[in-house]
């Protein structure tokens, strides 16, 4: 039930006068670099007419002076539990005991159940179950019935134990693949049959929920693929170059890699592939974008193998300052080993920068290999150096991957469209 002390309205009456437009956001850390994507996603919702409020378990990645207006502007309106700390804490702990008592109950014996006399992920649960608490307080005085999480890891587990103690709505948008790699420890399989409904980035994604779930859940997931603003990432942008073709230059041909600096994203590989091209005879520099655990692995190996200006690093770099990065790039290479369907390659093709990435997860429904850009074996350096080689050498290839490329992610992954479909699953189901 709807808290009274907070809102005049029941439950019912809220969701009904919301008309499916009304969802609470709930992300591990927002804003933050590595899910630009969510504050688009929330953004574009708002501009179709959905009230969208936002909490983060954690505060944003950065200080205030170092984030976008943007991002300021969305880290201010968020709710953050953590600055709540434990003063917050104990008040949700007493409302839920008041308002939720049964509720209450059912959560911690979730917390003990799930652990399974692991008193380490005991802990874990009983902080969740706090955080579920705050989450629910918070949702109640703003009269939000249903909470929606991105990806179903850590803030999926709050959301989790916020439905079976206050029965509210529960919804996730599925990434992979790390939720996949542990489904056990994620409770993966509880947390699909509590859903009311799941977003998957990719039919990959899917496939990986239908293999953990019975057949009677595989009706509650819907494929919502990411996007970005085709007129925003544009290789005509300000008529700097058309589609992979800068003007001839005698400089050295860029290669770009945007992401975290982590083993997932195989930029050791990259730097080997790229040492190879320059011993070659290629006049060739790759610029790291990001940073990560990864960072003094990555630096050394850098320095060991490599000339100083061969590989530049240019550290976590905003999305006021990443469009300036793709105009100069030739070639962008992301050779992960684990990914769910990474936004940055959607950006890169949408700016007219051919791509070499790895056969792997999603990445193939949005690449088609040889038609949008090139796909390598995940982990096999000698692919990955004739890949990019091949682009090195040729300005046809490239301008051909390219344009193919941009009209992929116009047809299928452009943002508006895109939220459009997901404000749609939102209507239908909730309500």
């Amino acid at each position: 039930m709807m808290d009274p002390s907070v809102s005049g309205e029941s439950e019912g009456q809220a969701r009904h006068a919301s008309g499916g437009r009304s969802v609470a956001y709930l992300i591990s850390r927002y804003p933050t670099l590595s899910m630009i994507f969510v504050l688009r996603e929330v953004l574009a919702l708002r501009l179709r007419g959905f009230r969208v409020e936002t909490a983060s378990i954690n505060p944003p990645d950065r200080t205030a002076d170092q984030l976008t207006e943007e991002e300021r502007s969305e880290a201010a309106r968020t709710y953050c539990l953590k600055r709540d700390g434990v003063p917050g804490a104990v008040l949700a702990h007493a409302w839920g005991w008041a308002r939720h008592f049964g509720g209450y109950w059912r959560g911690l014996a979730m917390a003990f159940r799930l652990a399974r006399l692991d008193v380490r992920r005991l802990g874990l649960n009983l902080a969740y179950f706090t955080e579920a608490l705050m989450v629910g307080r918070w949702m109640r005085k703003n009269g939000q019935t249903h909470l929606h999480v991105h990806l179903a890891s850590q803030a999926a587990s709050v959301g989790l134990f916020a439905e079976r103690v206050l029965g509210c709505g529960f919804s996730m948008t599925v990434h992979g693949p790390d939720e996949f790699a542990d489904a056990r420890g994620q409770y993966l399989a509880e947390k699909i049959a509590a859903a009311n409904f799941l977003v998957c980035i990719s039919a990959y994604t899917r496939s990986q929920l239908m293999n953990l779930s019975p057949y009677g859940d595989w009706a509650k997931m819907s494929v919502v693929r990411l996007g970005v603003d085709g007129a925003l990432f544009s290789p005509e942008r300000n008529g700097l170059r058309v589609y992979g073709q800068k003007a001839e230059k005698q400089d050295a041909l860029e290669i770009l890699c945007v992401g975290r600096l982590t083993p997932a994203k195989g930029q050791h590989l990259l730097i080997d592939a790229v040492y190879r091209l320059s011993q070659s005879g290629r006049s060739v520099r790759l610029r790291l974008v990001g940073s990560g655990p990864d960072e003094t692995s990555l630096r050394a190996c850098a320095a060991k193998i490599a000339s100083p200006e061969l590989v530049v690093f240019e550290g976590a770099v905003n999305q006021d300052r990443i469009r300036s990065l793709y105009e100069q790039a030739d070639v962008f290479c992301l050779p992960s080993f684990a990914e769910g369907l990474p936004v940055v390659l959607m950006e890169a093709m949408a700016m007219g920068v051919p791509c070499v990435s790895t056969l792997i997860a999603g990445i193939p429904e949005l690449i088609r290999n040889e038609v949008d850009g090139l796909l390598v074996p995940a982990s096999d350096l000698d692919a990955l150096t004739e890949a990019l080689a091949r682009l090195v050498d040729s300005r046809e290839l490239r301008l051909r991957l390219a344009t193919s490329a941009r009209a992929r992610v116009i047809e299928l992954y452009d943002l508006g469209r895109n939220v459009a479909a997901l404000g749609g699953v939102f209507l239908g189901k909730i309500g």
